[in-house]
């Protein structure tokens, strides 16, 4: 009886561990039609159309023409960048690229997707598609991995034939993350997450000696705010795992002790 009533307790535990598990590897809730998505694109780094995880944004450009959008992503997520590409009516083959840059402006690595795609002439589209590795809280300072704060997009054709150049395109970016959870959590977290900003103060010259504002290059932020990585499912699963333990060791007990036990004599038999 006392077995049954731990292996009782026991599923339920495992029970209540998986449920957050799985709630974690949803994807981020969808923000389609989003009227406060940018309709332009910037064209350098500086000038980026800051963009949040979900938003479609579109923009009309000219071939040739580099194209910047700038996005949050926090430590645990896995960014999926999509881009499409409408090209002119006639055309010779095009290949077109994105590439995706962190915080620090280096350029990160594609786990999966179509980074690169080359079309034949006279296609009216192209689709392209780069997965990232999974934002980590915090790294070594001589590793590249992707890291909190504020990421890049830059969508460009590449060995365009001169007569393509300056004919009329559009572009619609999207960027959507999957929560990893635990299985992606360190033991440590960046002091502040990667946005770009000016390290320089300037006096507003107010009259009373100058009050010294730091200005801030990118004003995007996950919408529930920098986690800094200090809140993992790993937290549910090592206390499950101190749980089951104890339970074990009950277990253990009461079997040992029951076997143990001498058997009673009556006694005149």
């Amino acid at each position: 009886m006392r077995i049954t009533r731990v292996l009782s307790a026991t599923a339920l535990l495992f029970g209540l561990a998986v449920s957050p598990a799985v709630a974690d590897s949803s994807p981020s809730p969808s923000a389609s039609g989003d009227s406060s998505a940018p309709a332009t694109a910037g064209t350098s780094f500086r000038t980026a159309a800051e963009i949040d995880q979900g938003q479609q944004a579109t923009a009309s450009a000219s071939t040739g023409d580099y194209l910047y959008w700038s996005f949050p992503a926090d430590a645990g997520q896995r960014p999926t960048v999509k881009a499409t590409v409408k090209l002119p009516d006639s055309h010779a083959p095009q290949t077109w690229q994105i590439d995706v840059y962190d915080g620090l402006r280096r350029r990160q690595a594609c786990q999966y997707g179509a980074q690169t795609r080359t079309v034949a002439e006279g296609s009216t589209s192209v689709e392209l598609a780069c997965t990232l590795r999974t934002v980590r809280a915090w790294s070594e300072s001589w590793a590249n991995d992707p890291l909190p704060g504020t990421y890049y997009l830059r969508l460009t054709a590449v060995n365009l034939a001169t007569a393509d150049l300056g004919q009329p395109i559009g572009a619609s970016v999207r960027v959507d993350s999957k929560d990893i959870g635990g299985s992606a959590a360190v033991d440590g977290s960046l002091a502040k997450p990667l946005v770009p900003g000016i390290a320089v103060t300037s006096g507003s010259g107010d009259g009373d000696g100058g009050s010294a504002k730091a200005a801030v290059l990118s004003g995007i932020e996950p919408e529930d705010g920098w986690a800094s990585g200090w809140w993992s499912d790993r937290w549910v699963w090592t206390a499950i795992g101190g749980v089951l333990a104890a339970l074990a060791g009950v277990g253990g007990y009461a079997l040992t002790r029951s076997s143990g036990r001498p058997s009673r004599v009556t006694p005149g038999a």
